[in-house]
């Protein structure tokens, strides 16, 4: 099969496509011919290393994909050749405690796909029956691949671990990356108002026509938390979604008390402060998930499929482009996911 594949750590010109041997689908997994991947920030990081990253060499990149199965291993009888699928990159491994009552995004052997174990910047990729979503059979497979981490990470975030409400108040910290863009939606499903805190006029404009129902310029205004603040009638926000994490202290500045501040990641740094009587004096919760479920995976990707949340799509290179891709990534250009076509 032809993959993206890199022996070392480091820029964009350690990518090589080439020849690389297929897998071989184990007993309860099935073979998936991939069409489509999509970029995520994790890709570069994974690529550029991090101390005490343990990675079997040659590494694949990528954690969404989506395809048709063309073989199936031994002991898989629910699923047929030529099915199109979507990929469930949150990997558990199906027997721990954690996976057995329903929480497998907290196994205690956990893996995600393309970053601890090769991914989907191929044509082949063998994974588990359970990680895979049946499609529609007319269901745009680009469409599929952008939306299935982003979504998954955005609902269980969002609708399970921070229970947003109709009729509260969500401000999303950054308004072009594909989680954002995902969380504008689901904030807007669930019935909560929405605020999007953003820098650029084509990333805003985006996030409006998303469903966003106030913008906040932070290139625009001295302090983006104050002008949250009077944006609410000084009420303060039930739940900011905060995946930057170095904008963590004026993120807890702007919830009422009793608030949430949600977060899935941390794309602007790891270690940052934050002033500590915020979060007791106000009884402010930080709560934070990755990935989801195996059930709110297959119930997001429902409303993906239904049309009720809609993957929204930046850009799409050939698979053997892939280092162009995660450079537009990496500057920021992109609104939404950026997609490898793969032939």
């Amino acid at each position: 099969m032809k993959a993206v594949l890199f022996y070392r750590h480091g820029g964009p010109e350690v990518l090589e496509y080439t020849d690389f041997a297929d897998p071989i689908p184990a007993p309860g997994h099935a073979l998936v011919r991939l069409r489509a991947a999509a970029l995520n920030r994790m890709d570069v990081m994974v690529r550029n290393g991090w101390p005490g990253l343990k990675l079997e060499l040659p590494h694949i990149n990528g954690a969404d994909g989506a395809g048709e199965i063309v073989g199936l291993g031994p002991g898989v009888s629910d699923l047929e050749l030529g099915t199109r699928v979507a990929i469930n990159a949150n990997l558990g491994c199906g027997s721990c405690e954690a996976c057995v009552s329903g929480q497998d995004n907290r196994c205690r052997e956990w893996h995600l796909l393309g970053e601890t174990v090769r991914g989907t910047y191929s044509q082949l990729v063998s994974l588990p029956q359970r990680q895979l979503y049946v499609l529609p059979h007319d269901f745009d497979l680009h469409h599929a691949a952008a939306a299935a981490l982003v979504f998954q990470t955005a609902w269980h975030s969002m609708a399970k671990r921070g229970a947003v409400k109709p009729g509260e108040t969500v401000v999303i910290v950054g308004a072009g990356g594909g989680v954002n863009t995902a969380s504008i939606q689901v904030g807007k499903h669930l019935g909560a108002t929405v605020i999007v805190v953003g820098s650029e006029d084509a990333k805003l404009k985006r996030a409006a026509e998303l469903g966003a129902d106030i913008l906040i310029d932070r290139s625009r205004v001295e302090d983006w938390s104050k002008a949250v603040f009077l944006a609410t009638g000084k009420r303060g926000a039930d739940v900011v979604v905060d995946n930057v994490g170095t904008t963590f202290a004026r993120s807890l500045r702007v919830l009422r008390k009793g608030g949430r501040l949600l977060t899935v990641g941390n794309s602007g740094g790891p270690t940052f402060e934050i002033d500590n009587r915020f979060i007791f004096a106000r009884h402010l919760s930080i709560i934070g998930s990755t990935m989801s479920t195996l059930d709110h995976f297959a119930e997001v990707m429902g409303l993906v499929v239904q049309g009720k949340l809609l993957p929204v799509l930046d850009s799409t290179f050939p698979l053997s482009d892939a280092a162009a891709a995660q450079e537009r990534l990496w500057r920021g250009e992109s609104i939404g996911k950026i997609t490898l076509d793969i032939p």
